[in-house]
């Protein structure tokens, strides 16, 4: 049995552990079985983004009559743009692959790990061709031992329990970003970042899109003030169906029906259930994509075989320095389920470093850890939802300014506003945007928040160029702040 100082499972952000152990000098294994690079690189926010920067191109020109200007798409070559951005993105996991198998300092195991015990993993699956350390579909495995190991599997596309969905050749984002032509029809299952985005790009290629979501609105992590806008900005786009929970599937003759019925949540907004006498829906199309969420890969880790433990979910629990129950055994990333974010594994993998490396254990902060939705329009957010701060009885005031009551926002017809939310002291609680760029537009937030000293006077007193488009958010963060969501009280900073 060979023997490693660190072992990693999943080639993703854990890579980056494995290569800050390896400039230590330590003996490292990375156990894979999927392409190289994770889902971010191979089916997750790489390709997407690619792909719907195409979507806005394309939409930037059919705005271009608002702006006076005589512009139309003649054509698109969809499957080019397809091709294109699959090839970059297979190009760069087969570099990732060439690197691990041909450096001297890692071990590459390819194929699927199991847990033995504690700190021993046996690989299965994959064809040796002399290359890497492989084991062979069939064989008992190899058997690989660590001092320290790491987990960072990831995660997959969730499938609900809709009748029938067994039977449907449904897609989930994994097909999706690999269609070569844009379906006539498409329903989305799922009202999260995945369908917004996934929506934006068919949509602007001329799909008729359908979006089937069980929330009220759609982005229901989103501050809901946000989300609401979002949701009616895409209902002038697409076939908006929110409250809605998708019961049963079936296809005939090349078409894909939907049935969904009501859904209403319990007053926590938690939990929810079927209105069994509601009004059914009925969405039929040619393509059904699935995009209801992500399940842990925790279920292929054979992990009762260690002192690992996993919420009810599946995710991987973990104490605030990312050390699972099982000594010398971490996670990281997707699977422990914190923030289903590349940014937050990359994130998650420095602090594993400090932690593993460093004189004195760090817990992971996630205070000001921002999210971004690349749909049209854009959304992104960091601290606080204004719900959250009501669940939790605090104080706090608000503040909202419009993209369009700036230079630089009317010149662009801009459509949205940004929400600033702080405490009755100053201090930057949370901040939420939807409109143009708004994930570029964050980062001042999350630097005032992890920077600076995380009050209003770092926006409102930096200087900002004029008329560029960030003086939406100095503005945001510099006018009249409501206490509370009450209008009869006012508290200026």
């Amino acid at each position: 049995m060979e023997e490693y100082d660190l072992l990693v499972i999943g080639s993703g952000s854990g890579l980056d552990v494995a290569n800050a152990a390896v400039n230590q000098g330590l003996s490292v294994a990375v156990v894979e079985k999927g392409p190289l690079g994770g889902t971010c690189l191979n089916r997750g926010c790489i390709p997407s983004k690619q792909l719907l920067y195409h979507a806005d191109v394309y939409e930037t020109i059919e705005r271009a009559d608002e702006f006076h200007i005589d512009a139309r798409v003649e054509g698109a070559d969809f499957a080019g743009i397809v091709r294109e951005v699959n090839a970059d993105v297979s190009g760069s996991a087969e570099s990732i692959q060439r690197g691990l198998r041909s450096s001297d300092q890692h071990r590459l195991f390819e194929g699927e790990g199991r847990f033995v015990d504690d700190h021993t993993i046996e690989v299965h699956g994959g064809e040796d061709d002399g290359s890497s350390a492989q084991a062979a579909d069939g064989d008992d495995g190899t058997q690989v031992r660590a001092e320290t190991i790491l987990i960072a599997a990831g995660t997959r596309p969730g499938i609900p329990p809709i009748d029938g969905i067994e039977d449907v050749d449904y897609l989930t984002s994994r097909e999706a970003l690999q269609l070569e032509a844009p379906p006539d029809r498409l329903t989305i299952v799922g009202g999260g970042y995945i369908a917004a985005e996934l929506g934006h790009f068919f949509g602007t290629f001329g799909t008729d899109v359908t979006v089937v979501g069980r929330r009220p609105n759609l982005l229901p992590d989103a501050d809901q003030q946000v989300a609401a806008a979002f949701t009616e900005l895409y209902g002038e786009r697409f076939g908006v169906q929110t409250g809605y929970a998708a019961t049963g599937a079936h296809e005939a003759d090349g078409e894909i029906t939907v049935e969904a019925m009501p859904y209403e949540y319990d007053d926590d907004g938690e939990r929810g259930s079927v209105v069994k006498d509601g009004e059914a829906l009925s969405v039929t199309s040619d393509e059904l994509l699935v995009a209801a969420g992500r399940v842990p890969n925790t279920d292929t880790l054979d992990l009762e075989n260690t002192a690992v433990e996993t919420d009810d979910d599946g995710f991987v629990e973990t104490d605030e320095y990312l050390r699972t129950d099982a000594e010398g055994v971490w996670a990281l990333g997707d699977i422990v389920g914190e923030y289903l974010l590349k940014h937050s594994a990359n994130h998650e993998a420095r602090a594993v470093m400090r932690n593993l490396f460093g004189d004195d254990p760090e817990p992971v902060d996630y205070s000001a850890m921002p999210f971004a939705v690349f749909g049209s329009p854009e959304v992104a957010g960091v601290g606080a939802t204004e719900e959250d701060l009501q669940a939790e009885d605090r104080e706090y005031a608000t503040n909202t300014y419009r993209f369009d009551e700036t230079a630089r926002g009317k010149a662009m017809h801009a459509d949205g506003f940004v929400k600033a939310i702080i405490d009755l002291e100053g201090e930057i609680l949370g901040c939420h945007i939807v409109g143009p760029d708004a994930s570029t537009l964050i980062q001042e937030v999350v630097t005032a928040m992890t920077a600076g000293s995380g009050t209003v006077r770092d926006i409102r007193e930096s200087i900002h160029v004029h008329p560029a488009l960030p003086e939406v958010v100095q503005r945001a963060f510099s006018g009249q702040f409501t206490r509370g969501g009450d209008s009869g009280h006012h508290r200026h900073h």
